[in-house]
């Protein structure tokens, strides 16, 4: 299938460079679905997804990383890529023996330096087959905010988690022994009192959507949880662990 699409400026291809660059360090054989709706090009990456066959009976582990950025002319498709090949496809480098020339690689440094105010097209016709949480139900409505939480939260528990999966995971371990293992850590909520689970800090850190400082929302709808920081959206199944507030009454907690 071939589409295509044009961003508004340079600084628009390079912010979505950035975030591929950070997708692929995350899951270097990973896809990203581009869907465009009118002027809105959303692109979603999932660096953290537990296959049907390995998930736990708590409903497994699904997080997703989401950018969306303004196009030129209006559009509509929904198609998934190799991260890899989008990434390429951005750069002017097609293949090896397809990159950029001196000059064009020169403007394009310049377009950015002047704002980068040059819409850029692009053609694609490199589309694959798409992985199995493209077919995740992710609520477009009904979103309702339950609260917020600390940058110095969401990072801590990201290194966190990381380090205990790096103690805990044998380098010798893989397959679905090893996805199970960290579904079990990433799937924990960040404290027993909210829903929001460790995988979703992992993958807003992961992904660069973290700002020093920050104060993040987050957002419920049905079984899902959205954090919505100033540079990205991480949707993620609801952690099943967490004490709801009657639980914490019952215990004494509250």
């Amino acid at each position: 299938m071939q589409f295509n699409f044009e961003l508004v400026d340079e600084q628009s291809v390079d912010d979505l460079r950035k975030f591929l660059a950070r997708a692929i360090r995350m899951d270097a054989a990973g896809q990203v679905r581009l869907r465009a709706f009118g002027d809105v090009l959303t692109a979603s990456v999932a660096p953290l997804y537990v296959a049907e066959q390995t998930r736990s009976t708590d409903g497994g582990l699904t997080v997703l990383g989401l950018r969306t950025i303004a196009l030129a002319t209006p559009a509509e498709f929904d198609v998934a890529l190799a991260i890899a090949t989008l990434d390429k496809i951005l750069s002017g480098q097609i293949d090896d023996e397809q990159p950029l020339s001196l000059s064009e690689r020169l403007e394009r440094l310049a377009n950015l330096g002047r704002g980068g105010n040059k819409a850029t097209a692009f053609v694609v016709d490199d589309t694959v087959a798409p992985e199995a949480w493209f077919d995740e139900a992710v609520p477009r409505s009904g979103w309702v905010e339950r609260g917020t939480i600390a940058e110095p939260e969401l990072t801590k528990t990201a290194r966190d988690g990381v380090a205990e999966v790096t103690n805990v995971l044998p380098t010798s371990v893989g397959g679905p022994i090893a996805a199970r293992i960290r579904a079990e850590i990433w799937s924990r909520p960040i404290d027993y009192t909210v829903p929001v689970p460790a995988g979703a800090a992992f993958v807003a850190a992961g992904l660069g959507f973290l700002t020093e400082g920050e104060i993040v929302p987050w957002f419920m709808s049905g079984d899902w949880i959205r954090l919505s920081s100033e540079h990205g959206h991480v949707l993620a199944h609801k952690a099943h662990t967490y004490l709801t507030e009657e639980e914490q009454r019952a215990q004494g907690l509250l």
